[in-house]
């Protein structure tokens, strides 16, 4: 799909944090939630109006108002063009100042691409420790945004990312270990001798119940991977050490 770019045709509004510009798309699709490049400089899409009614896109050849936000809006002039930044393109500053507001992300940086760039910058060892954190929390936020349709899988997903920083980092920077095994064990219905005795048959069960025993599966790791940081009298500890001896047997 050919790259987003937007051609100003006039600037209505502008102050610090942004302004209000009619445009024309002239390549690709504009989706609110983009970042665009003027030279060095970034602009957010914020929300897109055509017709008097707020829309999630419009393609090349159709005329806009934009919400952009960015102080150099106010230096844009007519006929200056707008290109859209891809994911990979964007700065660690950005994507955190980008997560923190509306719109959300949509599916140009799709969230499930920013999770999987913000992963691999978390496991960069090549980073500073404290940016292998910051993208942490960008995988984090991108998860969220993803809108995963069923609470276990999005737990999975997230107890990996902070199991990791835990493991990586310690508790004191990394993230609280009890708070992640109490987060991962609230996301499991059964318990540990519940699930031992469905494993036992688990190929006679219903594939639902056998998906669900998966997830459970998959919940698990998390919690044992951070368990010897948890104190010795925290009841967690107990609890942790039945889901990974049963572990072993779910399918």
């Amino acid at each position: 799909m050919p790259i987003a770019e937007l051609q100003v045709y006039s600037v209505e509004r502008a102050d610090v944090t942004g302004g209000v510009c009619v445009v024309r798309c002239i390549g690709g699709v504009a989706r609110a939630g983009q970042v665009y490049a003027v030279g060095d400089l970034r602009l957010g899409l914020r929300r897109i109006e055509r017709y008097g009614r707020t829309v999630g896109s419009f393609d090349a050849g159709h005329v806009a108002r934009v919400h952009l936000t960015g102080a150099v809006v106010g230096l844009l002039g007519r006929g200056q063009v707008l290109t859209y930044v891809p994911p990979d393109g964007h700065s660690l500053d950005e994507l955190e100042a980008w997560l923190a507001t509306d719109p959300p992300l949509l599916d140009e940086p799709h969230p499930e691409t920013l999770r999987a760039i913000a992963v691999a910058r978390m496991h960069d060892r090549a980073l500073p420790d404290t940016a292998r954190m910051r993208w942490g929390r960008v995988a984090l936020a991108a998860i969220l945004r993803a809108g995963r349709p069923d609470d276990m899988t999005r737990g999975a997903e997230t107890a990996a990312v902070r199991g990791y920083l835990i493991r990586e980092f310690g508790p004191d920077r990394g993230g609280d270990p009890a708070a992640l095994c109490r987060d991962v064990l609230a996301l499991i219905d059964l318990t540990p001798a519940r699930a031992a005795a469905e494993a036992r048959d688990w190929r006679d069960l219903p594939r639902e119940r056998i998906l669900h025993l998966r997830r459970i599966k998959n919940l698990v790791p998390w919690a044992t991977l951070v368990r010897d940081h948890l104190a010795a009298d925290d009841p967690l500890a107990e609890i942790v050490d039945a889901w990974t001896a049963v572990r072993v047997l779910l399918p």
